[in-house]
């Protein structure tokens, strides 16, 4: 029973690194790209950071027990000069 306690805990404390897709509206080329990649690259939260152009989608992987606020992610997004569509958390 206590295995289960703290696995379950574990689990639901976000020890694990969060994937975290946002869909940018505006992203055009691979100029846009390097340039929110840029932006993400100086949090220390951030892992790793991905742009598909082809689905214009950001995805943030954070590191282990950190987070990237929705508020912080729109923040960076809109002073890159795009906007973001929706944010969603795996």
């Amino acid at each position: 029973m206590k295995k289960l306690f703290i696995v379950l805990f574990l689990v639901s404390s976000n020890v694990f690194a969060a994937e975290i897709s946002v869909k940018v509206q505006g992203m055009v080329c691979s100029m846009c790209a390097q340039g929110i990649k840029k932006k993400f690259s100086t949090i220390k939260e951030v892992k790793g950071i991905d742009v598909n152009l082809g689905q214009k989608i950001v995805t943030i992987t954070t590191e282990e027990g950190k987070d990237v606020g929705d508020d912080q992610i729109k923040k960076i997004i809109t002073e890159a000069g795009y906007n973001v569509a929706n944010i969603e958390r795996k």
